[in-house]
């Protein structure tokens, strides 16, 4: 049996030795980000160590915030900082300071093309307008995006304009990457969670299926993975009905089982082994791995995480990871 393609959530980044020498140099993340030559041997890095069949472009979601006249600043031990919006009508449309943004993502994309190995895939992505949007609203993370549905439930007009000029935003840059070299786009919406059935269908799923719709006017084949991380499993059908994406990642809290067999026959799955018994190891390690093998065997299927590989990571678990998917069974 043939064994499934492998990629990690954040593969290229901060668990690598070689990732953190390069940062040490370059002084920033966001600086690392805006420098086409670092972020393609960023990208590379897992690659050249573990054989990935999919290469993640070293980007931020922030890029498209930015690229939007909202300015972005990394905090050592807080993570990111945007400016606050309060209105839609505060996002910039100029051309020159898109492209100046956006150029360099492409440009890594372009770089890591010509130096991926025969039949190793690339991969773009952006963050989703929900997603983006609670970043905007509340001007840093929050577990309860409250800032942002507050918004939505008081100015529900605006809240719609917002998110579709965010839908409008991500689709040209996900358009941009697969001009690039991109084979695949991503696209995350990491706080799908805690939303009602009827805010996740026009806040989620409304801008996820403008954005797969604008990027088929361009590229009719064009494969697009969604991530609405840590949504209802009605939700996450309703995505995949609704959205028009051809695979959908699953987080580590919707069972593999249940994935296989809503999505087995509409869309690739993807995921979801938890980050945690990555870092663990070991039986819980093994086990985990046999358990999604064994559960997506008959279907088509990417292994990866339930979300982004965490920094205390053992490389000798990805290792082991990686050769144990691609064992022969």
């Amino acid at each position: 049996m043939k064994p499934p393609p492998i990629w990690l959530m954040r593969q290229a980044g901060r668990y690598l030795p070689e990732y953190k020498a390069l940062r040490a140099k370059a002084g920033s993340f966001w600086s690392m980000c805006m420098n086409p030559e670092l972020a393609a041997e960023i990208t590379l890095q897992p690659i050249r160590r573990f054989g990935f069949d999919g290469a993640v472009v070293f980007s931020d979601i922030f890029v498209l915030t930015a690229a939007l006249g909202v300015p972005v600043e990394y905090e050592e031990g807080f993570g990111p900082r945007v400016g606050r919006v309060v209105s839609e009508k505060e996002l910039v449309h100029d051309d020159a300071l898109w492209a100046r943004t956006v150029s360099p993502v492409y440009e890594t994309l372009a770089r890591v093309r010509s130096e991926l190995p025969t039949g190793t895939g690339l991969i773009g992505f952006a963050g989703a307008p929900w997603t983006l949007a609670g970043y905007l609203a509340q001007g840093h993370s929050t577990d309860d995006q409250r800032a942002a549905k507050l918004w939505g439930y008081r100015d529900p007009a605006g809240f719609d304009a917002l998110l579709d000029q965010l839908a409008d935003a991500v689709a040209e840059h996900l358009i941009g990457q697969l001009r690039a070299g991109a084979d695949v786009v991503q696209i995350f919406e990491s706080w799908a969670s805690g939303l009602t059935a009827d805010s996740f269908a026009r806040w989620v799923i409304a801008p996820n299926k403008k954005i797969v719709a604008r990027v088929r006017t361009e590229y009719p084949k064009a494969k697009v993975i969604g991530f609405p991380r840590a949504a209802t499993l009605e939700g996450y059908v309703r995505y995949v009905q609704e959205t028009g994406v051809d695979a959908v990642s699953v987080d580590t809290s919707a069972p593999i089982s249940w994935a296989v067999q809503a999505f087995g026959k509409r869309a690739v799955v993807q995921g979801n082994l938890d980050p945690i018994a990555l870092i663990a190891g070991g039986d819980a390690l093994r086990q985990a791995v046999d358990r999604i093998l064994e559960a997506t065997k008959d279907i088509p299927f990417i292994f990866n995480l339930g979300h982004g590989i965490l920094p205390e990571t053992p490389i000798a678990h990805v290792e082991e990871l990686v050769a144990r998917v691609r064992r022969p069974r």
